[in-house]
């Protein structure tokens, strides 16, 4: 089994700096990729949320489409979000020891695209990966992952304690 850790239990915005304090801490002795969702200010006009995906080696990517001044909500932007499941990807293939996702949602369980591709290479290759869910896409989280995860508080040591219990980041960072 594949093991899959699952932060609950916290609003997004403090999930998504939960995984990145543990990326933080854990890049020194473990090979990491992955994306983070980083947040910024509401744009002026109060509509659309300044937030892009980062990638573990600090690439960006868009997150929602720019509507204008005059829009009243903001448009997930799906481009950014495959574009940076292609940099993930391709990190896999070029060898780590862990995979952080931002989360499971909307695209990933509306369309099986955005990050899909991701956590199946990460799968492939028999990485750990370590995401959030949306809890409003519980269920199709449910019918693609089970039983491959287990739910973890968003709590830092509670993550290190899971990453210790898997058996990978005991020793030195693995040549590659």
């Amino acid at each position: 089994m594949i093991p899959i850790g699952v932060v609950r239990g916290a609003e997004t915005q403090a999930i998504q700096a939960c995984l990145d304090r543990f990326a933080q801490r854990h890049r020194a002795r473990l090979r990491i990729a992955g994306v983070i969702e980083v947040f910024g200010p509401a744009d002026a006009s109060g509509g659309c949320k300044a937030s892009h995906l980062r990638t573990v080696s600090g690439e960006t990517y868009p997150l929602f489409q720019d509507l204008g001044r005059d829009a009243a909500a903001c448009a997930l932007l799906p481009e950014g979000v495959v574009s940076a499941s292609e940099a993930v990807r391709r990190d896999i293939e070029a060898g780590c020891d862990l995979v952080v996702l931002s989360k499971f949602g909307k695209l990933e369980a509306e369309s099986g695209s955005g990050l899909v591709p991701a956590f199946a290479a990460a799968l492939e290759a028999g990485c750990p990966i370590l995401t959030a869910v949306s809890p409003r896409f519980d269920a199709e989280w449910r019918a693609f992952a089970t039983p491959l995860f287990a739910l973890l508080p968003c709590d830092d040591a509670a993550l290190d304690q899971w990453i210790d219990g898997i058996g990978i980041g005991a020793g030195e960072k693995p040549d590659g």
